[in-house]
This record gives structure tokens, C-alpha cells and sequence, in this order.
């Protein structure tokens, strides 16, 4: 074999190795991520497993809060397939109004050329022979005419074009309006019965927080999901540990320069006193419910649902051990397994997980630990 030979065949089994090598770690990724939802799948089931007054109530709440959710989404989706569908609507009516304009134009044409027509035809063959007028201008005037009536079929044609793209305009706007109006009537739908859980919501926040009815049962409850998170936070973070991130740039060398997870007015600080000793792992940000919530920063998202304590939650691994935690929100954009990039919507505001107001709980962890956000993020 030649030296050339050998370092294609050399080259060939290279490249192969590095397929088989890019595959089998695909499918190492995704057998870790089936794992982790398994194991979230186990801690969420021994949650719903407790029983007592208080985690009962704590699942209608989940229950209602999660039906809820499932509402706010189908109205933003609707909402969303409203908005394109008025913005098609309006480009076929303008498309229909320009067609009417060039079926007008071309109608006047058709009228100019008949007219010519018309006249010219007063003018028999018969009467410009007898005219004798000479051969070579009689030659150029039969020319003329033929060619006249060749130009005038061509715009005739046109003009029966334009009337069937209008017709077919006509009947795509019809379409387009009873569709419309369809969805408006979904939407209408599931705006009502949202409304209709929201008293549910409330009594049963109401008799959640009678049984809260002292301090230490406040404390209790804080502690309680306190050591859920972190639960969930070191099954996560084992999982984000075993699962090769994509390219999207060091978290640890961007910081101070990350986006607020969304816009709104800091209402506690990391560190900050909270409840009796006790103190905030992370920052509330009070905002619009609604409101965009962003990934800080890119990764891959680890956990998607909703978990007692803390609503509907969404964990960001963004490798080096950093994790970003945005909790009670209204319903999320992503699912476990999602790559995000920085800046990218995940999720929307809510107060979900039992708050009375609107707001996103934010945490940045570093290796299972929380770490001040205010540090990492751009200033405001």
C-alpha cells in the first residue's frame, strides 16, 4: 500500500471513530436526562404521598394553579394565532385592493381600445380600397388594425385573470374571517373558565394560610421547602454534572454582564432578612403577570414543572457547576431537555405555588449552593 493510501484509509477510520464516538455520547445525555425525570418523577410522587391537612390542600392548590396555567397558555397561544391571522388578513386585503385598482385601470383601457375600435371600424376595407388608396398604406393601416386587435384581446385576457385571482381573494379573506372568529370564540371560552378557578385558588390560599396560623408553622413550612429544593437541586445538579453542554460561552467569565431575568422592581435581596432568623437564597422581582421571564444566560433546561413551594419552576443547567432556578411563574415556555440561549423567553410571570402577588423568585446556584444573583447580572 502507498503512504497516500494509508493515510486516507488512516483518515476514514478517524472520522468514523469520532461519529461513533459523537453518538454514543448523544445517547449517554439522554440516558442521564430520562434518569434525572425519573428521579424528579419519584421525589414529586413522594410529595403527593404525604398525608396530612396541609400537603392535601397544597395539591388542590397544585391542581388548580396547574389547570390554570394550562389556560394562560392556550389563551397566549390563541391570542398568538389571532394576532397572525389579522396580519394575513390584512396583506390579502391589501393584495385584494390593489387587484381592484388594476381591474379598474385595465376596465378603462378596454374601453379606450373599443372606442378606437369602433372608429376605425367606420372605415370599411370595401371603402379605403375604393378610396384607391395606395397599396403600401393600405398594407401598413390592415397591419395596424390586426395588431390593435391582438393587443386588445391580450388585455381582455388580463382583465379575466385579474377578476378570477379577485374571486379567489374573496373567497381566502371569507375563510380567513370565519377562522378569525372561531378562535376568537376559543379564546372567550377559555378567558371564562379561568375566571371561574380563580375563587377556587383563593379559598383554598385561604384555608392554606389558616392552618398557617402562628410563626413557627410559617417556619415550619419554609424549612420544609427549603430542604425540597435543595433536594431537587442535588439530584439536578448530579445529573447537569454527567451532560456535556453546547457551545454558548463561560458562565463564570460573564459576570456582571448578564440580562435581568425579567423586568420589574427588586422587592428582596440575597441575604436579606425574610422570617425569623431565616434569610433569602435569592432575589424577588416584582412584575407584570405576563411579563417575559429570560434565561440569564445559555444552557440547558433541567427541570420544567411545577413543584410544591415554589409554582411552576424552571431550572437552567448552564455548566462549571451553575445552575439558575425562576420560580412562581405563570406558565413556562420550555420543556425538561430544551437548549436555551441567553436572553431567551422560558417562561411568564405568575404567583404561582400560593403567592398573593405577582413576581419572579430568582437563584443562582453554584455547585448546589446559592450564590448572590445581584453579582452576576448587568446593573439595572
Amino acid at each position: 500500500m502507498t503512504p497516500a493510501f494509508c493515510k486516507s484509509v488512516c483518515t476514514l477510520m478517524a472520522a468514523a471513530l469520532l461519529l461513533l464516538g459523537a453518538g454514543a455520547t448523544h445517547a449517554n445525555q439522554e440516558a442521564e436526562l430520562k434518569k434525572l425525570q425519573e428521579n424528579i418523577q419519584a421525589l414529586q410522587q413522594e410529595l403527593k404521598n404525604i398525608r396530612d391537612a396541609r400537603s392535601n390542600l397544597q395539591q388542590e392548590l397544585e391542581q388548580t394553579e396547574s389547570e390554570m396555567s394550562d389556560l394562560l397558555k392556550n389563551i397566549e397561544r390563541i391570542q398568538e394565532q389571532l394576532k397572525q391571522q389579522n396580519q394575513e388578513l390584512k396583506k390579502l386585503e391589501t393584495e385584494r385592493n390593489q387587484l381592484e385598482e388594476a381591474r379598474q385601470e385595465q376596465q378603462k383601457q378596454i374601453g379606450d381600445q373599443l372606442r378606437t375600435a369602433y372608429q376605425m371600424g367606420q372605415q370599411s376595407q370595401i371603402k379605403m380600397l375604393l378610396n384607391q388608396e395606395s397599396p403600401e398604406r393600405l398594407t401598413r393601416l390592415f397591419g395596424y388594425h390586426e395588431r390593435l386587435m391582438h393587443y386588445q384581446q391580450e388585455k381582455l385576457q388580463r382583465y379575466q385573470v385579474t377578476l378570477d385571482q379577485l374571486e379567489q381573494l374573496e373567497a381566502r379573506i371569507l375563510a380567513q374571517r370565519n377562522s378569525l372568529a372561531q378562535h376568537q370564540t376559543q379564546l372567550t371560552s377559555q378567558q371564562k373558565a379561568l375566571q371561574q378557578r380563580q375563587p377556587s385558588r383563593q379559598q383554598t390560599l385561604a384555608k392554606i394560610n389558616s392552618s398557617l396560623n402562628s410563626k413557627d408553622a410559617e417556619l415550619r413550612q419554609l424549612e420544609e421547602d427549603k430542604n425540597r429544593l435543595q433536594r431537587l437541586i442535588k439530584e439536578v445538579a448530579l445529573a447537569a454534572s454527567k451532560m456535556p453542554m453546547q457551545e454558548g460561552g463561560s458562565f463564570s467569565m460573564r459576570k456582571g454582564q448578564m440580562p435581568w431575568p425579567t423586568k420589574g422592581r427588586l422587592l428582596s435581596r440575597f441575604g436579606s432578612p425574610r422570617l425569623e432568623g431565616t434569610r433569602w437564597n435569592g432575589m424577588l422581582i416584582g412584575a407584570a403577570a405576563g411579563e417575559a421571564v429570560v434565561a440569564i444566560h445559555s444552557g440547558r433546561v433541567v427541570f420544567a414543572d411545577y413543584f410544591r413551594g415554589h409554582g411552576l419552576l424552571i431550572i437552567v443547567d448552564h455548566g462549571e457547576g451553575y445552575l439558575s432556578l425562576y420560580a412562581h411563574n405563570q406558565h413556562l415556555l420550555k420543556t425538561t431537555g430544551d437548549w436555551v440561549a441567553g436572553g431567551e423567553a422560558i417562561a411568564r410571570v405568575g404567583n404561582t405555588g400560593g403567592q398573593q402577588q405577582m413576581g419572579l423568585y430568582f437563584e443562582i446556584r453554584h455547585q448546589g449552593q446559592p450564590t448572590d444573583p445581584g453579582v452576576w447580572l448587568a446593573k439595572a
